[in-house]
């Protein structure tokens, strides 16, 4: 029952209220799954080889994608590794390390929702050359 002098609430404003908060509710769910995801490392270790390709690539997003060349044994095909690089010193480190053989720390993030952090799950932190 209305009070006297107060507008009864319509049931189109209610639905409008509750549509919106689910919205915001979804939106801080994403959020926090994205960071989760981020700060979450699946795992981490180093692959040696070569680079064989660096390039700086996305539409929105720029982030440097990679193929390290991993040759077992001599005359043997060379198994690819495909990495990301989000930090642009790592990419110039590695750009300056271009033909010789390296060592690339990586850290593994799975379940990132787009490919806005990178196209790969393998993010290169840190470089240095194998004499």
């Amino acid at each position: 029952m209305n009070e006297p002098g107060k507008k009864p609430r319509s049931w189109r404003r209610r639905l409008l209220i509750s549509c919106g908060g689910l919205l915001v509710l979804a939106a801080v769910g994403f959020v926090l799954y994205v960071w989760a995801a981020w700060s979450y490392s699946y795992s981490n270790g180093e692959r040696a080889g070569y680079v064989q390709k660096l390039s700086r690539k996305g539409w929105l997003c720029k982030t440097w994608e990679g193929e390290l060349a991993m040759a077992n044994l001599p005359g043997a095909m060379p198994q690819v590794f495909a990495f990301t690089v989000r930090d642009d010193q790592v990419a110039a480190s590695i750009n300056s390390a271009m033909g010789k053989r390296v060592a690339l720390h990586y850290e593994e993030h799975r379940g990132l929702p787009t490919s806005c952090f990178g196209e790969t799950p393998y993010f290169i932190t840190d470089v240095r050359v194998v004499e």
